[in-house]
């Protein structure tokens, strides 16, 4: 019985432990430079639908269900999307804008996993005709699972994914 204890007790302490050192947060983001001008770049990236013209999860499912409510490209507009075990199920909203520079939205994870991330697109100026875009997101890590965040990487996971969808925009806006 005493030997249970122990036993459970070091489970408890190493969970403890696991808890206090996994990060807390995540940060990650990617940039691109596009041969287009700022605002024929951020008119592109404003809207949701046009969002799923280079984004990288609709490649990874092409049946996903998409649903949009509110005015789209305004604060309040929304995506919910039900997809395939690559993509899951949640939604996203834009919360603010800053108009040819900044959309930021919140990201609402609900399937494999819950979870809430913070997600922004910027759009900067580097020439008359160049724009660099920049597609990231954040978050913090709840217990437990931050403890799981001990084993994954953020940017490892999410990083090519960006790279990958800022690419078909250039893509897309170069044609």
């Amino acid at each position: 019985m005493i030997t249970i204890l122990y036993i459970l007790g070091g489970i408890v302490l190493l969970i403890l432990f696991l808890a206090i050192i996994a990060p807390k947060g995540y940060n990650v983001s990617r940039s691109i430079e596009i041969a287009k001008p700022k605002a024929e770049v951020f008119d592109s990236i404003r809207f949701l639908k046009k969002q799923d013209e280079w984004s990288p999860w609709n490649k990874k499912d092409p049946n996903m269900k998409k649903e949009f409510k509110g005015t789209d490209g305004e604060v309040g507009a929304t995506s919910h999307w039900i997809g395939n075990k690559e993509v899951g199920e949640g939604e996203q909203e834009i919360t603010k804008i800053v108009d040819g520079e900044r959309i930021e939205s919140e990201l609402r994870f609900l399937k494999p996993w819950k979870s809430t991330s913070d997600a922004f697109i910027t759009t900067e100026a580097v020439g008359a005709d160049k724009t660099k875009v920049t597609w990231g997101f954040s978050g913090t890590n709840k217990f437990p699972t931050s403890i799981f965040m001990l084993f994954m990487n953020m940017d490892k996971a999410v990083g090519g994914d960006f790279e990958e969808g800022l690419a078909s925009l250039k893509s897309i806006l170069e044609k």
